[in-house]
């Protein structure tokens, strides 16, 4: 397995960090702290730090949380964090501030790192001169000082990754093994040129783009992951199709867990809402009930069926279907109800006439989703008629 281009060593030390002037937040630190050289010169990285209240001899959780594109660092993510009693830490990956009150890209600041998103434009760079080298130092280091803080339980501490975040959150886990546990939402690896791929590397510059999948697509990464992983994403995703998604939590060689709802919007706040996260973090760092596992999947003829466990009640189980092919983000899906075992953690159901793809969705009693992977069928052979010689 080829060695990674990032030196823990040096990311592991925490990085200085200064006060963010003239930005406030109810509740949140705005900080700077130092990031690596860009193109020989001193960077910094704005972000957000929140801390809840622990009891005297007590230390929190903590997370990473990392933006994706049209975005930046995110005070209301932290918030949001820091009221689950989690330590939370949002940077910028682009060289940005935040603008004030807005869910958008920031602008640069005077001592960025390289501009985003994805680096297509970068690759004829030095290596530590282009996005995701710096997008995923910038990421470790904000876990090194926010783990170095004395109110921080080190020993747990997740990521969060958003679309491009995301895609970072594939990448991250594989090179910083101190974390425990990662969420990429949307965004995955295997982003080459296959026939249903959306996102965008689909157009450009043939030879960087070559370039840049060659060096940079997660798929490179993911089979050093051994991190606990949660998918979660949308069956008609804009920008991650389900091809590609499966490829790379198959990739990883750490437990999975699979969340994909049917045509889940690709926007900041669907991800936001989804207490599959919040639950998934929870039950790895034993402090509530793990999310379904999914044991066994498997189909016999025209009957799809699914193996689980659970610490809380399964109370319902659902068919998620298309009888669809062509490119995953136009396919119409539907949903049926199957039938459900919850005694014998069983669930199963008939697969229509025509199901082109199909997966099966496990609903506990809180009402949070775990997916089984998505299963592609060949297409109905067309009957044709005998000659009579």
């Amino acid at each position: 397995m080829p060695k990674t281009p990032w030196d823990m060593t040096l990311l592991r030390r925490p990085p200085a960090v200064r006060p963010a002037v003239g930005f406030r937040s109810r509740g949140l630190r705005a900080i700077f702290y130092d990031g690596p050289a860009f193109q020989g010169r001193p960077t910094r990285v704005f972000a957000w730090l929140g801390l809840p209240d622990v009891p005297a001899g007590r230390k929190a959780p903590g997370i990473v949380l990392v933006h994706g594109g049209a975005g930046s660092a995110f005070a209301r993510w932290v918030r949001q964090w820091v009221r689950r009693g989690y330590a939370a830490i949002a940077m910028d990956t682009c060289g940005c501030v935040p603008l004030p009150g807005r869910i958008a890209a920031g602008q640069r600041h005077d001592a960025p790192g390289p501009a985003g998103w994805g680096g297509l434009d970068q690759v004829d760079r030095p290596v530590a001169d282009q996005w995701p080298w710096h997008a995923v130092a910038d990421v470790i280091l904000g876990h090194s000082l926010l783990r170095s803080l004395p109110q921080v339980d080190s020993r747990r501490i997740g990521l969060m990754g958003i679309s491009w975040g995301g895609y970072l959150a594939g990448i991250v886990p594989a090179v910083d093994r101190r974390l425990r546990f990662g969420v990429c939402v949307y965004g995955c690896g295997f982003l080459g040129p296959t026939p249903d791929f959306d996102g965008f590397v689909a157009g450009g510059d043939e030879a960087k783009k070559r370039a840049w999948l060659g060096r940079w697509d997660p798929k490179h990464f993911l089979p050093r992951c051994r991190t606990p992983m949660l998918w979660i994403t949308g069956t008609n995703d804009i920008a991650f199709p389900l091809s590609s998604l499966r490829a790379s939590y198959r990739a990883a060689p750490g437990p999975h867990t699979l969340c994909v709802k049917v045509r889940m919007k690709h926007n900041y706040g669907t991800p936001w809402r989804a207490k599959e996260i919040a639950a998934f973090a929870d039950g790895i760092l034993g402090r509530g009930s793990r999310l379904v596992q999914v044991v066994q999947t498997g189909r016999g003829g025209r009957r799809a069926w699914v193996r689980f466990r659970s610490q809380v009640p399964v109370v319902t189980a659902r068919l998620c279907y298309s009888r669809e092919g062509g490119r995953w983000i136009d396919r119409r899906w539907l949903v049926r109800a199957a039938e459900l075992d919850a005694r014998q953690g069983l669930a199963a159901a008939r697969l229509p006439d025509g199901a082109r793809a199909y997966y099966l969705n496990l609903i506990d009693d809180r009402g949070l989703i775990v997916s089984t992977p998505h299963v592609t069928l060949d297409p109905p052979r067309r009957k044709t008629r005998s000659s009579r010689g």
